[in-house]
């Protein structure tokens, strides 16, 4: 409609930004995607161009407005939402200084471990640290080098030269909002890995000076924290120039891709659930409460609508293990290829996996291609098809693909459900993996609950995003948000898959419990295949 007005909702996620035009109602008007890659290197780093970054969205940006009859002053935000637990350090000019550190980097740990050493240890960390930790920050630095207090670490330790000229190390969000804004800002989200910020006070975030020292790091290379739903300001007249729209667009706060995930699901009341399977997968929830579970990496973060926390259970590579299979099994580009992948390649995957029969006949995939995160924290565990037979073929693969992930997530529910003191009645399911009618159903034959299929479950994200700018500008009310998220199906669980399902949810957790000692043999630091 002419008179609707619009935000531009930027989702960079690890496999690229997904940029979209979303109504102030929630309504998806428009998205264009851009791919990205990692580049993975052989002492255990993982890394990205911030320029990169930047360079994709505007290209898809420009793609939306050439194929839309938008009035440009009819878009009045933009709104960014990224993964985080990454680093991207710059000069005062905002330019990078190295290439971005990803989430899967596990150049870091080792710094993470000294930090956190002593003669006497809980879960890991000498105990007046731990105890310091989890008071102020809600949680403690992991030994996987994921975190970004890991990447800052790594930085200053064997990189010395580009530390001594960060001005600011920032989050991918923060980055994007740099480039939009011109102002150095860090969201409440963004921070959160970085172990540095003592967020008791959940309405006002701020470093802690003795985390600071005892970590070696400098308060002002971090830039200052920006409460949720903030507006920064209007987008400068050189990125409103490159991305096309008019300089009157507002840029709200940034957030991580949990946070507007939350938002985006629909399930925004406290202990409403959600499920996300994209690049990775997890479980979460608002709650009106500060906690945490150090055994089984839980915990609640500030929420992206000011007030409000949100359940911290994030799991490692989900969907991306769908792609993995597609790209490195099915549809490999070697000597023994019979063809590119087709376009509707996860859509043939998603039919062939519908032949196979509730089980798979006993194949059984474990989905740590990086390493287990909730409800263990083992880095170096690693992806395994198990059960193999002569009797197993492309359909089975496929299926226990899917079923793997879903095993995963049930591992982890009980944990969060305890976390949250009570049972999830029902979850509301979005990310790629959510287009599947396939993987609806089976996450809820796997984890018995009813699942809701939202409507347009890739988009949450962006949804999400644009929905925060709405809040952020009084456009809308927090309690309105329910019910401009649409339901498209709901899943309940067949009880005849029960018991096949029972049984292989408990072989899965045995066999990825038992195998660990394994794993660190092949995986340590310095093994033979831990570049791997």
């Amino acid at each position: 409609m002419p008179d609707t007005r619009y935000v531009l909702a930027i989702d960079l996620g690890t496999g690229g930004p997904k940029v979209a035009l979303v109504s102030t109602r929630g309504e998806i008007f428009a998205h264009e995607t851009e791919d990205l890659s990692i580049t993975f290197l052989e002492d255990g780093g993982a890394e990205q161009d911030a320029r990169d970054w930047w360079d994709s969205i505007v290209r898809a940006t420009r793609r939306i407005l050439a194929r839309t009859s938008i009035p440009r002053e009819n878009i009045i935000a933009a709104s960014v939402t990224t993964q985080w637990s990454l680093t991207v350090p710059v000069d005062k000019n905002g330019e990078p200084l190295m290439n971005a550190i990803c989430w899967m980097d596990t150049r870091g740990a080792r710094y993470c471990r000294a930090l956190k050493d002593g003669l006497v240890k809980i879960a890991g960390c000498e105990v007046t640290r731990l105890i310091r930790w989890l008071r102020l920050t809600g949680g403690c630095p992991t030994d996987t080098g994921f975190d970004s207090l890991a990447h800052v670490l790594f930085i200053k330790n064997e990189r010395p030269d580009v530390y001594k000229a960060t001005y600011k190390f920032l989050e991918p969000m923060d980055y994007i909002n740099l480039r939009l804004t011109g102002k150095f800002a860090a969201c409440y989200s963004g921070v959160f890995s970085l172990w540095l910020a003592d967020t008791r006070d959940i309405g006002k975030l701020k470093y802690d000076e003795g985390l600071l020292r005892l970590a070696g790091l400098d308060r002002e290379k971090f830039a200052e924290l920006t409460p949720p739903l903030t507006v920064l300001g209007t987008i400068t007249p050189g990125a409103a120039e490159e991305l096309g729209l008019h300089t009157g667009v507002q840029v709200i706060i940034g957030t991580g891709d949990n946070h507007s995930a939350t938002v985006g699901s629909g399930a925004t009341r406290d202990y409403e659930g959600h499920c996300y399977v994209g690049t990775t997968s997890w479980l979460s929830a608002h709650v009106p409460f500060k906690k945490i579970d150090i055994f089984h990496l839980i915990t609640s973060m500030p929420a992206a609508v000011p007030g409000r926390n949100i359940v911290l259970a994030q799991q490692g590579t989900g969907g991306e293990c769908f792609k993995f299979l597609k790209e490195n099994i099915l549809y490999r580009d070697d000597v023994c290829a019979t063809g590119s992948a087709p376009e509707d390649a996860y859509e043939r995957m998603n039919e062939l996996a519908k032949t196979a029969p509730p089980g798979s006949d006993g194949l059984m995939f474990t989905p740590f291609l990086t390493g287990a995160m909730t409800p263990i924290n083992e880095r170096h565990t690693r992806s395994a098809f198990v059960n193999q037979s002569l009797s197993t073929n492309r359909a089975h693969y496929v299926r226990a693909v899917m079923e793997g992930v879903a095993f995963n997530l049930r591992w982890l529910l009980p944990y969060v459900e305890k976390f949250i003191g009570r049972r999830f009645e029902s979850l509301n399911y979005i990310g790629g993996g959510a287009q599947s009618g396939t993987w609806c159903q089976i996450m809820a034959d796997v984890l018995d609950r009813p699942i809701h299929q939202m409507a347009e479950p890739r988009q949450a994200n962006v949804r999400g995003a644009g929905l925060l700018a709405s809040l952020a500008l009084g456009i809308i009310r927090m309690d309105e948000v329910p019910g401009l998220v649409p339901v498209m199906n709901t899943f309940a669980p067949n009880a005849e898959n029960r018991g096949i399902y029972d049984e292989m949810a408990r072989e899965f957790i045995k066999f990825s419990t038992r195998n660990r000692g394994m794993y660190r043999r092949l995986n340590r630091d310095g093994g033979q295949f831990a570049k791997k």
